[in-house]
């Protein structure tokens, strides 16, 4: 089958590769009908994610129709033929953490759980696409998939309807819903979302059907600014406005209650001098990621407000405004998405037409094209926003 595979940074490839097989009864094999790019496979093409090796198969957001069935998930009702959207992580829905909602660190899934201990102090769950920290599994920007823990992972889907209305369960839309959700949103709150890539998008949604009182997009790119304002953000163009003075002027001089960095490891500095430094840090691998919305988020946070953190992390950052965090009295709340704790509902809401993800979509392609399209989408040409491959 056809892949989009890893071969170095900034190097990837649309190869041949074998088909998977069931390897477990608890496998099901996917024929994936569509893919897509995310913003965090970025952070895997630039090499800012260790332990990605030559040859690894890309990508965590797909959906498609089950081909083959393991016979344990027979047994927990998953068959062939049915229409199924893949989350980005596996979940064995019985661990202490999947029992308790916490799908994103289930404490089975992840194959080399050693290795992301000694990474993050524990085990995270195992995720599609994502490198060896998360378990090595292949990925699925490819023709066909094998889904481990298939019966408690997959979401079910109605037969008709287009892909493109279901396939952002897979990860951006939860993934903007619970960073709303983290941000524990009330009537009387604004709420400031630095980034309106995908997952800043969906967030900006998510904080207005979870009732914010304002909502404020921080961006830099036109056409991603003018989708935030058509969903009804106020915005800021940070290439024409310092973001926190700005914030301080649009909140009574106290800043947004709620702050969301929809951003993570590959922001861009306020100034040429601190993105300087960063870029320099992390060359000289005194710091692994560039933090400048969190840092950003923090100052800009009113005092006993909450800052919530969907954007992806993956090692050590420096500079964080800690006196701020810890004097302001703030609420730090992270995570990868627990997708399958916001699926049911999100579903529902999906096939009540309360929300239409279609709007995201700017580029559909075959997967053969996959790698000039990563090109696309890392700088930011002919209005990029998303990118749907299809096999």
């Amino acid at each position: 089958m056809k892949a989009i595979c890893w071969q170095g940074k900034k190097d990837l490839r649309c190869e041949e590769v074998p088909d998977p097989i069931i390897e477990d009864p608890r496998d099901a094999v996917i024929r994936v009908t569509s893919t897509c790019i995310c913003g965090s496979d970025l952070h895997l093409r630039n090499g800012f994610v260790p332990t990605m090796c030559a040859g690894d198969v890309m990508g965590h957001e797909s959906m498609g129709e089950v081909v083959e069935v393991g016979a344990e998930a027979r047994a927990q009702g998953l068959s062939v033929g049915d229409r199924v959207v893949v989350p980005f992580q596996m979940t064995c829905g019985v661990c202490e953490q999947c029992r308790a909602g916490n799908y994103s660190v289930c404490q089975t899934t992840n194959r080399n759980a050693d290795l992301a201990k000694a990474f993050f102090g524990d085990t995270t769950a195992g995720l599609f696409g994502y490198s060896h920290i998360t378990g090595g599994y292949a990925g699925g920007q490819a023709e066909y998939l094998r889904t481990p823990f298939a019966a408690t992972s997959l979401i079910k889907i109605p037969k008709t309807g287009v892909d493109e209305k279901y396939l952002f369960l897979s990860d951006i839309l939860p993934t903007g819903w619970q960073a709303a959700a983290f941000a524990d949103i009330q009537p009387t709150d604004t709420v400031a979302v630095w980034g309106c890539g995908p997952v800043g998008l969906f967030t900006v949604l998510s904080a207005i059907l979870q009732g914010a009182r304002r909502v404020i997009a921080i961006d830099d790119v036109p056409e991603r600014l003018a989708m935030a304002r058509q969903l009804g953000a106020e915005v800021i163009d940070r290439s024409q406005a310092k973001v926190l003075p700005t914030l301080k002027e649009m909140t009574g001089g106290h800043g947004p209650e709620k702050c969301i960095d929809a951003v993570g490891i590959e922001a861009h500095g306020p100034t040429p001098l601190l993105e300087l430094i960063d870029r320099a840090q992390t060359a000289l691998k005194l710091e692994t990621e560039r933090p400048v919305a969190l840092r950003e988020a923090i100052m800009a946070c009113k005092a006993a407000g909450t800052v919530s953190v969907p954007g992806v992390y993956g090692g050590m950052s420096n500079m964080i405004p800690m006196g701020a965090l810890m004097n302001k009295g703030l609420t730090l709340r992270t995570g990868q998405t627990h997708v399958r704790r916001w699926s049911d509902d999100l579903l529902r809401r999906l096939d009540e037409g309360e929300i239409d993800p279609t709007f995201l979509i700017t580029h559909t392609e075959p997967l053969g094209r996959g790698p000039e399209m990563y090109d696309l989408f890392d700088e930011k040409r002919d209005g990029c926003v998303k990118v749907v491959l299809k096999p």
